[in-house]
């Protein structure tokens, strides 16, 4: 059996929480390998709504779940995560949750300073979700983040917080806003402590032993590949990898490791936020998109932007990320549209392009080239299989593939796990 990694080919919210909740069953380790609580998965098990932000998708399983380096955690919302999640019945537990000892923390800083640069950029922010995911990353790369295992060490805390907030300080200063006392920021470090330090765990290790032992390892992505800090549409990114080879880096193990990739896509396009989206439909049609889809962010709750299926970004997405087969999900929201389109390539400064630029002043040119297909009047909502298809959603589906270069791999026509069409098992070797 492979291991799987599962990515989003999109701008996120691609519906991966279904999809990892779905195959984390058939896995026996959960790992989350990038981001911070910015990004979130909305699980339906047995009708209970599950919201998890930092929590790896198999903790609802009680699967082993596992948090890796490359995540950038904030404490406090992890363990307000794990209480909201025990109020639903979900006890979790050191033994269920390990969090990588060298992961970087969110401070409370880090959200200040992210609102407060924000806030300044006036017309020109990004749309971050003012988390402090972004500065805990520039901390991380500056070598001067305070990570998991420092809070077992006041004399390192110390040091650390004076050298972090010789540079942090100066841009509150910058940004007329109150300096942040060390002993303030000690005193809080040194009361989450004790609650987190029992999940810290050397995860590259673990991970290694499960692997020596056969077990299949799930790897879990947040975001999507067009948010990637590399490959998205760059500066309305965040601030890490989201691409399949952050799976590896972000948890301590080989590239070899990571097994088959699997890309987790709409049946048509969403974004949240600012930035470029060729495809979007400020229309009714969008709106009808919207309402049925429920297209609401987990951690944002903000409405989504609305577009036709594009070809384009998504085939890009599987080039980047080394995607072997894609989950299509939502087909069902395009149920009864008498006609659907496909953006099959862009018109930008009078070129054809069948990629989306690297320039910021390019994206925002780019226009699409469509295709236009047939819908269909009848439901696919709650199909498990391809004759319960409509004959036209199925031409859609295939087009899709064409287009994209890569096969579908599982079909999902609802929230619920089991209303999924199984083309081909990711874990299967």
């Amino acid at each position: 059996m492979a291991n799987v990694a599962v990515v989003g080919a999109q701008w996120g919210d691609e519906g991966k929480g279904k999809v990892v909740d779905w195959l984390s069953e058939r896995a026996d380790v959960i790992v989350r390998f990038q981001g911070g609580h910015n990004a979130g998965h909305t699980l339906v098990v047995d009708g209970v709504t599950y919201k998890l932000s930092l929590l790896p998708s198999g903790v609802v399983r009680g699967k082993l779940s596992i948090i890796g380096n490359g995540v950038v955690v904030d404490p406090w919302a992890l363990l307000a995560e794990i209480a909201r999640i025990g109020e639903q019945g979900v006890t979790i537990t050191p033994k269920l949750l390990r969090l990588a000892e060298n992961a970087s923390l969110i401070l409370p800083l880090h959200g200040h300073i992210d609102r407060a640069r924000e806030e300044a950029s006036g017309a020109a922010k990004i749309g971050t979700t003012g988390r402090g995911i972004g500065p805990a990353y520039e901390d991380k790369v500056a070598r001067r983040a305070i990570r998991v295992c420092d809070l077992a060490d006041d004399a390192v805390l110390e040091m650390k917080i004076e050298r972090l907030l010789a540079h942090h300080n100066a841009l509150l200063r910058g940004l007329g806003m109150a300096e942040v006392e060390g002993s303030d920021l000690l005193r809080q470090l040194q009361e989450v402590a004790p609650r987190v330090l029992p999940y810290a765990d050397v995860v590259w290790q673990r991970l290694d032993e499960a692997r020596r032992a056969g077990r299949r390892i799930l790897y879990e992505g947040a975001q999507g590949a067009m948010l990637d800090v590399d490959h998205g549409t760059y500066p309305f990114v965040t601030s890490s990898n989201t691409v399949s080879g952050q799976a590896a880096c972000g948890s301590g193990v080989g590239p070899g490791q990571v097994g088959y990739v699997l890309g987790i896509c709409k049946a048509y396009t969403t974004r949240v936020g600012s930035g470029p989206f060729p495809t979007e439909l400020c229309d009714d049609i969008g709106n009808l998109i919207g309402d049925r889809g429920r297209e609401f962010g987990t951690v944002t709750g903000r409405r989504r932007r609305c577009g036709w299926f594009d070809a384009v970004l998504v085939r890009q997405a599987i080039k980047v990320g080394g995607i072997n087969g894609i989950a299509l999900t939502k087909l069902d929201v395009l149920d009864g549209l008498d006609e659907l389109k496909i953006c099959t390539g862009y018109r930008c400064d009078g070129e054809v392009l069948n990629h989306l630029p690297a320039s910021m002043a390019r994206q925002a040119k780019v226009e699409p080239i469509y295709e236009s297909l047939p819908g269909w009047p009848d439901s696919t909502q709650g199909a498990r299989s391809w004759v319960q298809l409509p004959a036209a959603a199925i031409k859609y589906v295939r087009r899709i593939e064409e287009l994209i270069e890569a096969p579908v791999a599982l079909l999902s026509t609802s929230p619920e796990r089991e209303d999924t069409i199984l083309v081909r098992d990711p874990f299967a070797n």
